[in-house]
Formats: C-alpha cells, structure tokens, sequence
C-alpha cells in the first residue's frame, strides 16, 4: 500500500495508508487550522485500498482543486488543494514518498529538524507517546503544529485531573502563501517593502490578512459568499454585505448592502460613510482599516483582555442614593477563567450586568481589548455570550431542535439550513454533546443542561462568555463537570467569567475575584493564595467574618498588599472616561426579517406544546368540564321566552356560568406565558429579537387555543339548550353568533392573562391574580344584578371583558326582556343587550378593541424585561 507526502509551507509529512487523518479547527485534529474557513471537521484524507483520497464533510466554505468546489478527490502527486477559499485558502500539496526530504534536510531554504514532520506516521506517534508519558511532550496535533510554524513543541501544563475539553489549546494557524494580494501574519514582505503598521482597528495586533487595493479596483464587495472580493467566513455576515467604493477624489466609502447585522464604524453602525485612515470598519468578528493602498483585516477569533475601571454603581433609596457596586477595578488577560464569589449583597449580579453592558455602570469603564464597550456597546455585544442562571432553552425541546430554533433566530436571513446545522454539529461536538443531540434537555443531567445552555452561546462564537451561577443546584460531581468545561473554554481560546457560589473548584481558576458587603473588591489574584491572604483556613470562616465585621475596610486592605500591586495597581492607575450616564438606548439589529422571525416563533411554539402531551390535555378537558358544568343549572325554557309571559331568570344564569368558563380557560392559557420564557426573552431580545413578534407569535398561538377552546364550551353549553329560532346576523343559525360572543371573550381573557404574566416577577403569583380576574368577572357580567344605571360602577364594568361577552350573547338573546333583575323597574331594559345588529356590532367591537388596547400594555410591559441599555428604546 503506497505511502503519500503532504506538504503545507514547505513542511512535509508522510502518510501512512493504515490509518486516515482528519483536517479541521478541531485542536485535536491530525493537521488542525486556527483559521475562520477552516471547519470544525473539515475533511479526511484516507486510503481506499486503491487510491487516497480526500472527503469533504460538508464543510461550510468547501474544498477546492484547480478552482472548482469538490467533495471527494483523488489525491496523487502533485495534487493541490486549497481549504475555504479557491485562491487564498489554506494549501495543501501532495507528492509522493522520493519526494518527501530526509531527516534534518532543507526545504526551499527552510530547514526541518528532526521530528514529526519528518517521520512516518507511526514512528512520529510511538515517539509522542513515548514523550508524553514522561511528562514533558505536547499532544500529538499540538506538537505537529508547532513544528508548521517554525517553533519548538512545548511541554503542556494541564492538569492530569482536567477533560480532554481543558487540554486543548489553540494556536495559530500554519502560515499560507500569499495569493492575490493577501499576506497572512507573519509571511515576509515582498523586497524593498516596508511592513504595514497596525492602526487602532486591532490595539498592538498585528494584522490577519492584508489586501493590496490596486488603482484599477473600484468597488470591493465583502461578504460570505464566495464571489466577494473579501469573503468573511462568519455565519453572521450577510452573503453580500458591504462594498468598499473608490470616489473619483481617490476616497473610498463603504455602503451596507442591505445586511442582516449591519456595518459598524468606529463602533457605530452605519450605512454609508466615508474611511479615513484612522477609521475602523467592523463586519461581523472582522474588523478593516485602511493604511495607504492596502485594506488591513482583523479577525476576532476568540483571545481578547478585557478589563473594568473603576465601575461604581448607584441607585434611588429613600430618598438617597445606595451603592451597589463600589470603585471596582481589575484586568484578566486573554484565554482565561475568572471565577467571582461572595456573600449575598456584594453586588455580583449587579457586576455582571456592569460588564455585560446590560446595565451600564455609572461611573467607570468597561475595556475589550482597549475597546470602551460602553460606547461601542452596538458593535461589541456579539463579542459576548451571556448564560443566566435560568434556562435559556425550552426544556421540553431535544438538544438539536432547540439550537435549530435557537440558530435560525440569531443567523442572518440568508443563512442557509446545511450551514446553521454543520454549526449547531460543531458546537454540540466541542461540547460533547453531540451522543445526547436527539434527547430532551429535560432528561439530561444538570450539568449536560447547563452545556447546551452555553452551546447556545457559542453559536455565534464570542470571545467572552459570562455565566451567572451556573453550578446553582448541582450536586459535586456536577459542579465540577461543569468548571472543568468552562475551563476547557478558556484553554481553547476564550475568556470566561463566572459568578459562583461554589467554592469547591475555584482552583482550576486563573483569578479569583471576592466581592466584599457593600460591592467592593476585597481580593483579587489567583486563587491558591486567597485564603492565606485573608488569613483563614476555610471559605466559610471569610464569609462568615465579612457578616461580623461589616464595618471593616475589606476594600482599604486589598489596596494596601502586594497582590493588589501585583495583579490590579496597572487597571486602577489608569485615566478613565466617564461612563455615560444617559447612555443612547441601543436596538440590536434584527438578524431575520419580522415575518422570519415570526414564523420561527410560531414553530417553535407549537413544538413546546406539542411536546407536552399535559397541556394538550388540560386544553381540551378544561373547556368540557365547564361547559358540562353550565348544562347542570335547571332551566326548563332553556335560553328561550317563557311562553306564559313571565322572566325567564335562567337563562341569566347559564350565561353567568359560560362566560365565567369562558373567561378563566381564556386566561389560564396564558398567565404562565411570558413568565416562565421571561430569562429566554431577555437574552433572545438581546441578540435582536423583535418584541413585537414575540408577543405576536404568543397571540396566534395561544389565540388558536383560545378560540378552539370558547367554541368546545359554547357546543357543550347550547348543544343541550332550546335555542331562539332566529338570530340577528346568522338568521338560520343563531347558535354560530351566540358562539362567537363566547369566542371572543375567550380570547380577549387570554389577553388579559398575558397582561398578568408580564406583570408579576415569579410564576407562583399567576394563580391568585386568575383566581382575582374570575371572581371579578362574575360580578361584572351584569347577570347578577342591575349595573347600567349605576353611575361610575357601569363605567368600569366597560373595562371587563365578561361584561362585553354576555352583552355580545344576549344581543340574540334579545337578554334585556327575557329575564328580569329588579322588579320595581319592569320597563328598565340593558342598552348593551338591545336586541338588534348595530348593538351586536358594538358589542363585539369592545372585545376586540380590549383585546387590541391590552396587546399594546403587553408590549410596554415587555420592555421592562429586558436589557437596561435597551429600555429607553
């Protein structure tokens, strides 16, 4: 069986035909790329038995041979292919075994050392075990790496007791060619070239690509598809997003060609604009400056510092001001995991929102990467992924169908569904998730639930996650599954902080950060010193000291020792900007389209209720128990005249009973609604969901259920009544518009029960408000005593849906004569149940002009609900 010599920048490695090789971003790969084109599991090169070969697993930006995308090639010598990108992708190039240099030789000027890229396959690996087992070698893929980029394989310096997750590490991507004008970092410059100096578009980063802008060149498109003269390979940037125009003057502007995410300058989005040469472009994780003829490209793959200065934080307080969070500053460097502890009162949720930017703090600063995220807060909130306590998923949903949802709301429109599904199959396989794809999330562990609530966030791949008590609940064993994932988050390239309670697995941490009564720091450094530094031996004993010695400067001794010099003196020192203190209200951009995002919705509803089978049940019994219930009241004329002349009080009654039915099925269908999707809303509102077509998705879904529901308690409550022979809209069928009063009132409680749902901050307060809303609709139906003669008591009744339902039923009715409320006043008759077509029109109306007026107060009422920096929108 024939052996195979790939070359990748004149480095060269021996395929052995007993084994195949996989090519991805996956760090434990066999040839791994840190490179956005690159896919997780890009492709595999193996030997069939008669030729090798290369299959592409259905990679997002594909595989390319002579120009044209493939799937499967053969490879023979001197076969070149190119990963992402047709021209300047990654290249790989074959040759056979004669080809391959020997041990120690040089290749185009390059020399190779002994090591694994000159070896066969398996001698390279029988070494690396053999290195690795004593303690001192890199991991297979990792050392390989290295030795592409010209550099020694370092030792790792996990710990043995962390998951394979925590052992990987990201490095940079091997160097490739440049090719139509790119340089990749770190390639030599042409002769008598003078390299590029990197602007403020990346801080001190040097650049990712360079593209030479040639004086011919009058338009440059950027986008994802690959006919763009920059293709971005970034799920959040439209196919066709922006285009970089040359003016006659020699200026160029760049228009935003109708994007689903937008275009920023400066951190502010924009449509069109002018680029000076200090200005900064940002499309999706990329970033572009100009500098002289060349269009400089940044991409934020994931390594970012990220720093607070000096963030205070106060609020009303009778009649004063209260400190939340007091002059809290501290700096953590790229790839790390920052865990934050405290007793309660110490200000860390209220931290973390100063940090997110969710609540922007007073006074003080936020820095990414040098970047204020206050200011830029528009650009820089896709950067960050946010994991609160509660569940940001439908639990009842499997792991994969709640992603898809969960992807198709936060990708661009034009997002294809192979594309959204290979990124939903990286993200559960770096996650180890990908064996529990088709279970409920509810029949996962704890911690495995409180993974795919990060897989979430990983979905648009930001470089700083934060976790709000993520091990909140979870026993031990779970804590520490759970640490160790965000810990192998942090190796693979991200910067993590978390808000704990747990103090079990704060050694696997890089910083600890302890937050003092009052919200300030006490200590701040890693964490294997913290208890010395306080002096005790147990966490209990500080936590129990901060509660005896409230009085104490916690925060005065921190600034006083060394570790404050040490790790938090730098941050503190530096000159800060005030925050603003009326801070712009920021409106995401809306990644999908308004009837997109609806129709995603209204899908995702439908397979939560489908999923649970209680629900679908209640629904159906619910309506039936109430309508039999209004079958029991005796009436021997049914809702007919008395033919003797006489009232016929009955029928009053049943009414009461149906509309009471009506009203509390109506409600109860939805006063648990927005309450317990609350934490989904407020993180789906975040990335750019529509508030309208959330609420609207509620209406259609639940109104569906609502109107089914009013029509089983009418069929049930008339099927067994004798009826009158005509009616005013539906001569022939005076039950169909009999039907409809209840229909309506039906629906328009199920309204009023979304009113309750954003009303009230815990779920276990919906049931007494129902209970409220029923009790107070049977008083006010007008069945059981006289209201339209009562001044200020008939005009409220008008706010009552119940009283505009029974009205819409007794119009057919003709209720006013057929029963009776007050005998002294035989000639009184209700105006609202006057017995004729415009009185029904108007009756009906009033419920559709409730419902339609409490739609609106829901909307206000979401808007408290979400993000503060969004409020004032």
């Amino acid at each position: 069986m024939p052996q195979l010599v790939i070359e990748l920048n004149g480095q060269y490695r021996t395929l052995e035909p007993g084994r195949s090789y996989t090519i991805g971003r996956d760090p434990q790969s066999d040839f791994p790329f840190d490179d956005a084109r690159v896919s997780w599991r890009h492709a595999t090169i193996s030997f069939n038995g008669a030729v090798w070969q290369l299959e592409d697993h259905g990679s997002t930006n594909g595989t390319f041979a002579g120009g044209a995308r493939t799937t499967n090639v053969p490879l023979l010598p001197g076969t070149v292919l190119h990963l992402g990108n047709a021209e300047a992708g990654p290249r790989l190039g074959f040759s056979a075994p004669a080809g391959a240099p020997a041990q120690g030789a040089s290749v185009q000027g390059t020399p190779i050392q002994g090591g694994p890229l000159a070896q066969s396959a398996p001698e390279w690996h029988e070494a690396e075990t053999s290195r690795h087992a004593a303690g001192g070698a890199a991991r297979p893929a990792e050392a390989w790496q290295q030795q592409v980029q010209g550099a020694p394989p370092q030792p790792w310096q996990g710990g043995a007791q962390q998951p394979p997750l925590a052992q990987q590490q990201h490095q940079q991507p091997p160097a490739f060619p440049q090719q139509q004008g790119y340089q990749q970092q770190g390639y030599p410059q042409a002769a008598g070239q003078q390299p590029p100096v990197a602007g403020p578009a990346a801080g001190e980063r040097n650049p990712t690509m360079i593209r030479n802008l040639t004086a011919g060149m009058r338009t440059v498109r950027i986008g994802r598809a690959l006919d763009n003269d920059i293709v971005v390979s970034d799920l959040q940037v439209s196919r066709h997003h922006a285009e970089l125009r040359q003016l006659p003057d020699g200026r160029y502007e760049i228009v935003d060609l109708g994007s689903h995410n937008g275009i920023y300058v400066n951190g502010q989005p924009a449509q069109r604009q002018l680029l000076g040469p200090q200005d900064r472009l940002t499309v999706g994780h990329s970033s572009f400056q100009l500098v002289g003829d060349q269009l400089q490209e940044f991409i934020d793959n994931g390594p970012v510092s990220f720093s607070a200065h000096h963030l205070t934080v106060e609020v009303d307080f009778k009649g004063g001001k209260k400190v939340l969070l007091n002059d809290v500053s501290f700096g953590v460097p790229e790839k790390s995991l920052i865990a934050v502890i405290g007793p309660s009162g110490s200000g860390k949720s209220t931290l973390l929102r100063a940090l997110t930017g969710y609540r922007p703090a007073d006074r003080g600063e936020v820095l990414y990467d040098g970047r204020n995220l206050y200011k830029q807060f528009a650009e820089l909130r896709q950067r960050i992924g946010l994991v609160p306590q509660s569940e940001i998923l439908h639990k009842e949903l499997t792991v994969r169908t709640g992603l898809k949802y969960a992807a198709q709301l936060r990708f661009p429109g034009d997002t294809e569904a192979a594309e959204r599904s290979r990124r939903i199959d990286e993200v559960l396989y770096e996650l180890r998730l990908d064996k529990r794809a088709d279970n409920r999330i509810t029949a996962l562990s704890g911690g495995q639930q409180k993974r795919v609530s990060v897989a979430l966030e990983l979905l648009t791949k930001p470089s700083l996650i934060f976790l709000d008590e993520p091990t909140s609940g979870l026993d031990p064993g779970m804590d520490r599954e759970v640490m160790q994932m965000l810990r192998g988050l942090a190796d693979d390239g991200r910067t993590i902080l978390v808000v704990t309670h747990s103090v079990a697995e704060l050694a696997i941490c890089d910083r600890l950060l302890v937050m003092a009564p009052g919200g300030s720091v006490a200590y701040f450094g890693p964490p294997d010193e913290a208890l010395h530094f306080f002096g005790y031996e147990t966490w209990a004993d500080v936590f129990q000291a901060f509660e005896n010695y409230p009085d104490h400067d916690w925060a005065g001794r921190y600034r006083g020792s060394v570790h404050f010099q040490q790790y938090s003196a730098d941050v503190a020192a530096a000159p800060v900007q005030q925050a603003p203190a009326n801070h712009q209200p920021v409106i995401p951009p809306k990644p999908q389209s308004w009837g997109s995002q609806l129709w995603t919705l209204i899908r995702r509803y439908l397979s939560v209720i489908a999923s649970d089978r209680g629900f679908l049940a209640l629904s159906v019994l619910l309506p039936a128990v109430l309508g039999v219930v209004s079958t029991v009241v005796p009436a021997t004329h049914g809702l007919q005249p008395n033919p003797s002349g006489g009232s016929n009080n009955a029928a009053g009654t049943i009414m009461l009973v149906l509309a009471i039915g009506a009203c509390f099925s109506g409600a109860a269908n939805s006063v648990r609604e927005l309450i317990k999707e609350r934490a989904i809303y407020e993180r789906e509102r975040a990335t750019g969901l529509s508030r309208s077509a959330y609420l609207m998705s509620k209406i259609i879904v639940l109104g569906f259920f609502s109107l089914l529901q009013g029509a089983l308690i009418a069929a049930v409550g008339f099927s067994t009544r004798k009826l009158p022979t005509e009616g005013l809209i539906f001569q022939h069928a005076p039950a169909v518009e009999m039907a409809i009063g209840i229909i309506l009132l039906s629906f328009t409680s199920m309204m009023f029960g979304l009113v309750i749902s954003a009303l009230v901050k815990t779920a276990e307060k919906t049931m007494p408000l129902l209970v409220m809303f029923a009790i107070i609709q049977v008083v006010f139906t007008g069945c059981l005593f006289q209201l339209f003669d009562k001044a200020g008591l008939a005009q409220f009744a008008w706010l009552m849906p119940a009283r505009w339902g029974v009205a819409v039923v007794g119009t057919t009715l003709d209720l006013g004569h057929l029963m009776v409320l007050d005998p002294t006043h035989l000639s009184a008759h209700d105006g609202l149940w006057a017995h004729s077509v415009l009185q029904w029109s108007i009756d009906s109306f009033m419920l559709v002009a409730i419902s339609t007026a409490l739609a609106f107060l829901v909307l206000r009422l979401l808007r408290r609900h979400e993000p503060e920096v969004m409020q004032k929108g």
